[in-house]
C-alpha cells in the first residue's frame, strides 16, 4: 500500500512513524517536515498530501500535527478524502468500520511510540464495513453537492 506521510513538525515520534510503516511493509510517499526535516504550515503540507490521495498517488494517508486537528481539517478540505483524528486504537477502529476513514490523523503531542503502534495497528488491520455504506454515501453526496453549488 502507498502511504502519504506527512507532518507540519519533525517531531521525534515521526521517525518512530515512519520506520514502523516501512517494516509493515508500507511504500511511504513523505510530504511535509518528513521531506524536508523543518517545520512547514500544517494546511499547506495537510493539502498536498490529501491532493496526492485524491489523485491516485496513495492510497491512504497517515498525517501528523501538534494537535492533529489542523492537519485533518486541512485533508478533509479535498474531496473524496476522510480523515479521522484519533487518539486510540478503538477510535481508529470506529474511524474505519463506520466513517471509511483513509486518512488517520495523529496528534504528535500525545503519542508514544507503544501508543503509536497500537493506533496503527487497529488502523490497518480493520476493514471499512459494509454497514457505513449510506452514511459515506450521504457524506459524498453532500461534497458533490457543495462542488455545483460554488461552480
Amino acid at each position: 500500500m502507498i502511504i502519504a506521510l506527512c507532518a507540519d513538525s519533525d517531531y521525534p515520534i515521526n521517525a518512530f512513524i515512519e520506520a514502523y510503516l516501512t517494516e509493515q511493509g508500507h511504500y511511504l510517499k513523505k510530504f511535509g517536515a518528513f521531506s524536508s526535516q523543518k517545520d512547514e504550515c500544517w494546511a499547506e503540507v495537510g493539502l498536498e498530501a490529501a491532493n496526492a490521495i485524491y489523485d491516485g498517488i496513495c492510497d491512504e494517508g497517515i498525517f501528523i500535527c501538534w494537535s492533529g486537528t489542523g492537519i485533518s481539517m486541512a485533508a478533509n478540505k479535498v474531496t473524496d478524502v476522510r480523515a479521522a483524528l484519533c487518539t486510540d486504537a478503538r477510535t481508529a477502529e470506529a474511524a474505519r468500520v463506520w466513517n471509511h476513514a483513509n486518512v488517520l490523523a495523529l496528534s504528535q503531542r500525545l503519542l508514544t511510540q507503544d501508543l503509536a503502534a497500537e493506533i496503527l495497528d487497529a488502523w490497518f488491520e480493520t476493514p471499512m464495513d459494509e454497514r457505513a455504506e449510506p452514511a459515506v454515501i450521504r457524506l459524498v453526496q453532500a461534497e458533490n453537492a457543495y462542488r455545483h453549488k460554488s461552480a
